[in-house]
């Protein structure tokens, strides 16, 4: 689960754009400005508006695949340079604008200003950070095959502009796509990639052609004469490149890949600062993770007593023995796995996941406006087979139109089940995904989750906020709003809804766990598996896959667990605050109308504290 959005420069997030240095005909960053010190607010504003558009405006020349998802389409026909100086450019761009900043008096700024210069800040900072520190162009494929299937689907996904044009900048990108693969093959070193992260994009590396199979090839008849002659050449060129590119991944990089897939405590604790934003430890967040865990077991096992002794006496026959008011872990254990069994036995076939995705989406929608839980956005929303070059590290993601595209699709992308699976995985697969799970999913990436809320976000008049989104604020809202929709009685206050909500937040607390476990702690897969299987009660297939993400990625896991928390947090002390005259569709839209911020400074505008 998870929505699609920009990360820092080059961070191996496999659901996101890789972002990466400027291409070679990418205009040179603007020189830093050197106006003395505002007197007033409104200067100071100015002054810094100036630098965020400079910011943007280079950010995004020098990543173009980047720039096209977010909406800016004067780079279309270019990819990013990942080569020593394209790195260099990113490099020296990003030490002007620290130094551009730094000149800056934060005080003088309005307090809106304040957030953003702090965002812009942490942003430069992370790009200098994993460019030079972590080093992820180095030793992670996933940088690559990203950013190779996004610049091919970013432009074909969504209709922003005429075929024929899309068409030519595909062309011009597809013409450029096998530079970009002989810079993998030079940058990497296989002695520092990790095993688990060759294979991974070895298996992806077909999607490349299929995307264009599926969106450039039924189209190409949009072309005619010399730019269709093009476009023939240049998928031709680029399938050469890719079945090339195939057999250096599988005779070379996959059987000499040796790196350690944990990134070890200085890397994590100092990227997991970069990516959360937020107070919160590494320390913190596994004692709130924990007494969470505890917490929702507890409320599970009520459920699951009350529900399996109202079935019994319906069906006339004894209740479960052993579930006395205070059980032990076993007792606990054996209770919840019965009732959630009740839930596992409704499940969709196999063809037909992603219906059940539609239905359950337009199902919430109609609840969310019924209970006037929050403002609901008129933009559109399609359920789509996720992208092959997307699959194989979660079920499912929320891919919106950049904060620069208004008024197009948002792609609630589902992942199919694939075909190679046997039957007891695909068993295994939607007992996991049963339909009220798909309920949960649709909930999270839909409505009122992912959908609506970057809906609402891409409306803040901060076009620097809506690109720098924060991810704890992102998929802490989504895992949020399961809780809002189980609080106001989704499907009738059925129990069993109940269940998989509270076992849906379990899964997001052993992601906070399992992430810095594994990769600061040295955490085993069978222990990994235990606490998915056993403790928080995930299927066997949807453990096994978590335990690859959790490999392939790093500090993205705990966003949902530290996002849901802050969110939390925050509206318990509204409600303090307010009393009586809380209003909860009224914070929603407050709380949403700021965009998409670290979850601390929508805390200090809502209780009028100081920026920090």
């Amino acid at each position: 689960m998870s929505a699609r959005r920009l990360p820092a420069l080059l961070l191996p997030a496999s659901l996101a754009l890789a972002l990466a240095a400027c291409g070679p005909d990418a205009p040179a960053p603007k020189a830093a400005a050197t106006a003395p010190a505002p007197a007033t607010t409104a200067q100071a504003d100015q002054r810094f508006a100036d630098i965020a558009a400079r910011w943007l405006d280079g950010w995004l020349a020098l990543q173009p695949v980047a720039a096209t998802q977010v909406g800016r389409h004067d780079f279309d026909d270019r990819i990013d340079d990942l080569g020593p100086a394209g790195r260099q450019a990113a490099i020296d761009f990003n030490r002007k604008t620290l130094a551009e900043l730094d000149t800056l008096q934060v005080a003088d700024l309005s307090r809106e200003n304040q957030i953003d210069a702090a965002i812009l800040r942490n942003q430069v900072r992370y790009d200098l950070w994993t460019l030079e520190t972590l080093q992820s162009w180095a030793w992670d494929p996933q940088v690559y095959s990203q950013l190779a299937g996004s610049a091919i689907y970013n432009l074909m996904a969504r209709e922003f502009a005429p075929m024929p044009q899309r068409l030519r900048s595909a062309t011009a990108r597809m013409e450029k796509l096998p530079a970009l693969l002989a810079q993998m093959r030079e940058n990497l070193d296989p002695a520092r990639v990790p095993k688990i992260h060759a294979e991974t994009v070895a298996k992806q590396n077909a999607g490349l052609l299929q995307l264009v199979d599926g969106l450039v090839v039924p189209n190409a008849k949009a072309l005619g004469g010399a730019d269709r002659q093009r476009l023939d050449r240049a998928i031709a060129g680029l399938r050469t490149a890719v079945a090339e590119h195939q057999a250096w991944l599988d005779d070379t990089l996959v059987p000499n890949a040796r790196g350690n897939f944990r990134i070890g405590q200085q890397l994590y604790d100092e990227k997991l600062a970069f990516a959360l934003n937020s107070p919160m430890t590494r320390a913190e967040i596994r004692t709130r993770a924990e007494a969470a865990i505890k917490a929702t077991r507890a409320e599970m096992y009520e459920i699951a007593r009350k529900l399996l002794t109202e079935r019994a006496q319906a069906a006339g026959v004894a209740p479960p023995k052993d579930m006395p008011p205070q059980p032990g872990d076993a007792q606990q254990q054996k209770a919840i796995e019965a009732a959630l069994e009740l839930a596992y036995a409704e499940r969709p076939a196999r063809d037909k996941v992603v219906e059940v995705a539609r239905e359950s989406t337009a199902q919430a929608t109609a609840f969310v406006r019924e209970k006037n839980l929050v403002t609901v956005p008129d933009t559109p929303v399609q359920i789509i087979l996720m992208p092959e070059f997307q699959r194989g590290v979660a079920v499912a993601y929320c891919d919106s139109p950049g904060p620069l595209d208004k008024g197009l699709d948002t792609f609630y992308a589902v992942s199919p089940i694939p075909d190679d699976w046997t039957d007891e995985q695909v068993d295994s697969f939607l007992r996991e995904y049963n339909t009220r799970s798909i309920h949960e999913l649709s909930i999270h990436e839909a409505m009122p989750g992912h959908y609506l809320q970057i809906a609402h976000s891409n409306k803040h008049p901060s076009t620097l906020r809506a690109v720098l989104g924060s991810g704890p604020f992102i998929e802490g809202w989504a895992m949020y709003a399961e809780k809002v929709m189980a609080d106001a009685g989704y499907m009738d206050n059925d129990p069993l809804m109940q269940l998989i909500q509270r076992k849906w937040a379990l899964r997001a607390m052993a992601n906070a766990l399992l992430d810095q476990a594994i990769h600061v702690d040295g955490m085993s897969r069978e222990d990994a598996m235990k606490l998915m299987t056993v403790t928080t009660f995930q299927q066997e297939r949807e453990a096994a896959g978590k335990w690859v993400r959790a490999q392939l990625t790093s500090a993205q896991l705990p966003t949902y667990f530290v996002g849901y928390s802050e969110h939390l947090d925050l509206r318990r002390e509204i409600e303090k605050r307010d009393g009586a005259a809380f209003d909860l569709k009224a914070y929603h839209d407050k709380v949403l109308s700021y965009g998409s911020p670290p979850v601390r400074f929508v805390r200090e505008l809502l209780l009028d504290q100081p920026i920090k």
